[in-house]
């Protein structure tokens, strides 16, 4: 009989108490908690299942050949280590609830030992226990790297963190004593044994690859949270079966719902042929049609994964072309779903809806698919009520570390795919790189977003928009996927051949090839076109010759371009960059019309810019004449992108006139077609996509027509780019710029630019070869006889050494170098999401501006209808969503030096996890007039027109 007279069974080993607890917090107290053995029987059956449906075949693959043994012992070895995550509550644990200890038998209360000398977490004192556990059970710690003790390290990592664990023989039996007498010892065996038995008394191999058991830790996470769920174990608690073997058939039959309500549930996609499921009309331009003939034969020989690299200029086609590709891929490799990261918020939320749409034409059910970046769920594709409601997670009951991250339960949203943690874990996912670079920071579960990542194809756009700091942390996430066969696909319209060479040698080191043999190699991709490079034998295959060529001429453009000296001070004349500005938009302002882009460096410029020609061409009226940046609140800001990118796309309807005087934001991923943009000097690669935007669609209007039947205007009679140069003649750069670009590049690009002041810039042709001049790695580069170039070369250079370095130094090895575990959190106290860095600079907060009303009320608007809500109770998600729509990001630094607590939140919003870091800018009304406000050593107000002023 157990000591509690609960759950004897034939098949449970005399002795087994269940009055050891595993959940007790949110569920009925009126009867004993939940039985810890239960609980390890959910999270077994659970992670059996998750490894028949939700893994992919490439993820199985992988552990087996980590694990060194076929599919179905893997599958056990998986499932096993998910029945022993939570055995290191037979410790201190059980004295963590007055409930839970109240139903604690006397074999527990009699033989304590030193429990409540030294405090240990369940995690870790699992982890400590695992060796003796599972040598009970029959399996042998042959030393390092055996699968005892790296089942141990996956056991001390369910909770999100690895910790180091001491195997010497001394300090395993000290620790022991710290989790209770012999009795609880017992009972930790006969619980892992119970486990064990209903298992099918499953082996474990002799080793076990550490890269492999990260994997298998995201398993375990995943497995624990959805069998921890309030409901579903409140209903288990309720109704417990008679037999341990009867509650572990009613898990395993329980597992299908419990996935499928989670979204987790793999679809499988029903291809509509490449018009339809892309909702292209047309047939595939030569490059996609290369991808769909060329691609199957260059992939079908391999096994381990490959990576491919997509160069095209702006406007080709490159993101369905990287659909097609991973459609080609997924069935090579085994693969479902994919995840499409991007550079920005803005482009994601624009991807997101295109992919949206691609799946509903293809899906026959509804496909998992997520919008992954910071702000993602104030998307309007997230209604109110997915935010808020849905189960808790009942991941810690009472021995969480003091000072600990707010619980899971507590996140916002808590729709099981709305948690910033668990959204990587769809099939189908679109967002910002940084979710997917979290992955190997040393951050509380990592593990979990390299599960996400590691069943289905990844395809990072835009790949020359990351910093030397972002691509070491890309190159290494690139490793880690090699490591798990997932087929990769970079798409890049500027990206320099060494960047590329390193990112693509990243997979292939990975994959397990060696460096020695990487070095003697150089991967460059045709331009435009692909190249694959196949994992199992390193071979590469580019895109044909004759498609190449095709895909060349059907989007060759000769871009003219025209430099503009200018200067940047007030009393310049005809040359300041203003009068140059008004000069050149003349025909489009007050004669035949047309669309212009007037790309600034910088906010306050574009701000700038916009009043003086809203001054001088005052005809110009509605949206004649828009500014967008990213200084504007959020809802503004998705409006005024939705006004631009609705009448500059593809399909019209193309206004009469439209200047659009805009910041970087229009460089990446937004559909515009301009007749003519002019752009403040930027580094090369950056001034060739601002010319993306010009005459973007004439090839597809030349064959197809001009929306609406309107053409381009009599003055434009070629595409032309110009560059307003503040260098030309010996200038400076501007003292306003500050750090937004480095001298460096700036000069290397004003020299080039001056070589092709009054010619034409041939599309695609020269685009490679522009890049390499200012952006390749070259040794020329430092020039004795100029020392201020040299200097600006050095400082530019140095940079790049510095960022790489940090980044060196923070993310996690590489995942054939790992050794253990604990390793992937090397870094003591950085292993909260925010407290890492996927981009180095200046930190930034979100800024919320208020008006505070002569009556003392503060309002949202400036005329006082709206109050901010929430002030005295805690906020509902509509608003949180209303609030949080409204905010700007702004640098943190903007701050220091403000007055201590004058933009800190309502007292009942600190404790939020999103409106907590908010910052109030209130602004005095006066005649119903926000009034700008001193902060630091600036102003800052915000104005309807321009968005947030800063003076």
């Amino acid at each position: 009989m157990s000591g509690s007279g609960r759950g004897r069974d034939v098949m449970a080993l005399p002795g087994l108490d269940e009055s050891a607890w595993g959940k007790s917090r949110g569920l009925d107290g009126d009867g004993p908690p939940y039985p810890l053995v239960r609980h390890l029987l959910d999270a077994a059956a659970m992670a059996a299942y998750l490894w028949d449906v939700y893994l992919s075949a490439n993820q199985r693959r992988a552990i087996a050949g980590g694990l060194g043994c076929s599919l179905e012992q893997a599958r056990g070895v998986v499932a096993l280590c998910a029945g022993l995550h939570d055995i290191g509550k037979i410790s201190g644990f059980q004295f963590c609830s007055r409930h839970g200890k109240a139903h604690l038998s006397e074999t527990f209360l009699a033989d304590v030992g030193k429990i409540g000398v030294e405090r240990v977490g369940h995690d870790v004192a699992g982890m400590q226990a695992a060796s003796a556990v599972l040598e009970a059970l029959g399996f042998e710690d042959a030393g390092e790297g055996s699968a005892v003790r790296r089942i141990a390290e996956v056991i001390g990592g369910h909770h999100g963190r690895f910790h180091r664990n001491d195997y010497r023989r001394n300090a395993q039996w000290a620790v022991l004593e710290r989790l209770g007498g012999r009795a609880w010892a017992v009972q930790r065996q006969l619980h892992a044994q119970a486990v064990h038995r209903l298992l099918g008394e499953v082996k474990v191999p002799d080793s076990f690859d550490a890269g492999t058991a990260v994997l298998v830790t995201g398993v375990v996470i995943l497995a624990d949270w959805l069998v921890s769920q309030t409901a579903y174990v409140r209903g288990r608690q309720r109704a417990l079966e008679g037999s341990l073997a009867d509650h572990f058939h009613c898990s395993r039959a329980d597992a299908p719902a419990l996935l499928r309500q989670a979204g987790l549930e793999p679809v499988e996609l029903v291809y509509q042929g490449f018009s339809q499921s892309y909702g292209i009309d047309g047939d595939p331009n030569p490059l996609q049609r290369s991808v769909m003939d060329e691609l199957p034969a260059a992939a079908g020989g391999g096994r381990k994964g490959g990576i491919m690299l997509v160069t095209a200029a702006p406007g080709d086609g490159k993101s369905e072309t990287a659909l097609e590709a991973v459609r080609v891929l997924s069935q090579v490799f085994d693969t479902r779903g994919y995840a499409f990261v991007l550079p920005t918020m803005a482009t994601s939320d624009q991807m997101y809806g295109r992919v949206a749409a691609s799946l509903r034409r293809q899906a026959a059910g509804g496909a998992g698919l997520t919008l992954l970046h910071s702000m993602a769920w104030l998307n309007a594709a997230y209604a109110d009520e997915d935010l808020q409601g849905g189960d808790g997670v009942l991941v810690c009951d009472g021995d969480e570390q003091p000072g600990a991250a707010r619980s899971e339960a507590d996140l916002r949203p808590r729709r099981w795919l709305r948690g910033m943690k668990r959204a990587l874990l769809a099939q189908f996912a679109v967002g910002t790189v940084d979710q997917a670079l979290m992955s190997v920071l040393p951050v509380r579960h990592n593990a979990l977003r390299l599960l996400g990542l590691s069943g289905k194809a990844f395809i990072v756009d835009e790949a020359h928009a990351y910093d030397p700091y972002m691509q070491v942390l890309l190159g290494r996430l690139l490793n880690w996927l090699g490591m798990f066969g997932v087929p990769v696909v970079l798409l890049s319209a500027t990206l320099p051949v060494s960047v590329s060479d390193r990112l693509i040698k990243e997979y292939l080191q990975g994959t397990g090839i060696k460096r020695s043999e990487l070095k003697k190699r150089q991967f460059q991709a045709p331009y435009p076109g692909w190249l694959y490079v196949d994992a199992d034998s390193g071979a590469c295959t580019p895109m044909s010759p004759v498609r190449r060529q095709e895909q060349a001429a059907v989007r060759s453009m000769d871009l003219e371009v025209q430099v503009e000296p200018v200067a940047h001070s007030a009393k310049a004349g005809a040359r300041g960059r203003l009068a140059v500005i008004e000069r050149l938009l003349e025909p489009v302002a007050v004669g035949e019309g047309g669309c212009a882009l007037v790309v600034c460096n910088t906010v306050g410029e574009a701000q700038q810019t916009y009043l003086h020609l809203q001054e001088r061409y005052a005809s110009l009226a509605g949206e004649e004449l828009l500014l967008v940046h990213a200084r504007f609140p959020g809802d503004v800001r998705e409006e005024r992108t939705a006004q631009v990118t609705g009448g500059m796309g593809r399909g019209g309807p193309r206004p009469v006139r439209r200047i659009v005087v805009a910041t970087q934001v229009v460089e990446q991923s937004l559909d515009l077609d301009a007749d003519l943009v002019i752009s403040d000097l930027a580094p090369l690669a950056l001034l060739l996509q601002r010319a993306g935007r010009c005459w973007r669609h004439e090839n597809w209007w030349t064959e197809h027509g001009y929306p609406g039947g309107r053409g381009r205007p009599g003055w434009a009679g070629a595409p032309r780019l110009v560059v307003l140069d503040p260098l030309a003649d010996g200038g400076k750069v501007p003292v306003q710029w500050g750090e937004v670009y480095a001298e460096h590049l700036l000069v290397e690009t004003a020299e080039v630019m001056a070589e092709l002041d009054g010619t034409a810039i041939a599309v695609p042709g020269d685009v490679q070869e522009l890049v390499e001049r200012v952006h390749g790695d070259r040794a020329d580069r430092f020039d004795w006889d100029d020392p201020a170039k040299s200097a600006a070369f050095s400082a530019y250079r140095g940079g790049q050494m510095a960022a790489r370095g940090i980044a060196d130094v923070v993310v996690v090895p590489r995942a054939r170098s790992l050794w253990e575990l604990h390793e992937m959190h090397h870094l003591e106290g950085a292993e909260d999401e925010w407290e890492a860095a996927t981009r180095l600079g200046a930190d930034s907060v979100r800024l919320l501006c208020v008006h505070q009303q002569s009556d003392g009320r503060i309002t949202l608007d400036a005329v006082g209808h709206e109050d901010l809500p929430a002030v005295d109770a805690e906020p509902t998600a509509s608003e949180v969503r209303r609030v949080m729509r409204r905010t700007i990001p702004v640098r943190a630094d903007w701050f220091t030096g403000a007055e201590a607590g004058a933009h800190q939140p309502p007292a009942s919003w600190t404790e939020h996890p999103m409106l907590g870091e908010i910052r109030l800018l209130r602004q005095p009304v006066v005649d119903g007039l926000a009034q700008a406000v001193q902060v630091g050593t600036k102003t800052l107000r915000l104005d309807t027109e321009l968005g947030l002023v800063r003076q």
